[in-house]
């Protein structure tokens, strides 16, 4: 079996101690393909040197996480379209709106979501959207830009069934990590009837552990444990999740 974790911060300061040891436990965990957003400018040398460190398993995303959207967000911005430019990054994320944080940025957010959009549409790739406590600010935006050329995936995904069918009508698969597997995490309750085809696995390490590692550090090897849950949920052996899964990364990222 062959899982891809489509959201993972594999770079995150979080596994400094124990980078490589933690890519060992998920390569025994059936993990192949690794799929990493950028924050903003700070990171990109650190994704770099993971990507060299594992350059036919780890690949790279380039973009400005709207909870790093501040004074300096034009600059960071310059830097996202230098780098799409010049390196090869598989897709423009993690952007979006966050205002869980911060409501006072949410017009520079969408000045940078809106932009971000249209740099990915540009150099022909799938955007990976960030949205807390901002669906309907996602959706207008997503609205303006629709068509052929918008796709990708909405990562963390934890919305209701309106909304996770607001989101595939974007051509949007559905990111789904340890939040399936909370107690209070409700998507489960619905998802068994989203096609398995708009589904891909992320786990959004070192974030969001999965239950039972809930509260702990996240790390990929723990993707076996959403991917158990919609085994379940979809009522398919977990090799048919992995399979289903992986073909659905490969359709968004092309690779």
């Amino acid at each position: 079996m062959i899982f891809t974790d489509t959201h993972t911060h594999i770079y995150s300061e979080a596994f400094e101690e124990d980078q490589a040891a933690m890519m060992q436990r998920a390569f025994a965990n059936g993990l192949a393909r690794f799929f990493v957003p950028a924050i903003d400018a700070s990171y990109t040398a650190e994704m770099k040197r993971v990507k060299e460190a594992y350059p036919d398993k780890v690949f790279l995303m380039a973009g400005l996480h709207p909870t790093h959207v501040k004074e300096n967000y034009k600059a960071e911005l310059n830097h996202v379209a230098a780098e799409l430019d010049t390196y090869n990054y598989v897709a423009v994320g993690e952007i979006g709106i966050d205002l869980y944080w911060d409501k006072s940025t949410l017009g520079i957010q969408q000045e940078a979501f809106r932009y971000q959009i249209q740099l990915a549409k540009k150099h022909n790739l799938p955007i990976v959207i960030h949205c807390r406590d901002a669906f309907d600010a996602v959706f207008e935006i997503l609205e303006e830009e629709k068509g052929e050329d918008l796709y990708g995936i909405f990562h963390c995904f934890t919305g209701t069934h309106e909304q996770a069918l607001n989101a595939i009508g974007y051509n949007l698969k559905l990111g789904i990590g340890g939040v399936v597997t909370f107690k209070n995490g409700k998507i489960d309750k619905f998802l068994g009837q989203i096609d398995l085809k708009h589904i891909v696995l992320e786990t959004d390490a070192p974030y969001l552990a999965p239950t039972p590692f809930r509260g702990k550090r996240n790390e990929p090897s723990y993707l076996i444990k959403v991917a158990e849950k919609l085994a379940e949920i979809y009522d398919l052996p977990l090799s048919e999740i992995a399979l289903q899964t992986t073909a659905n990364s490969k359709q968004v990222f092309g690779i």
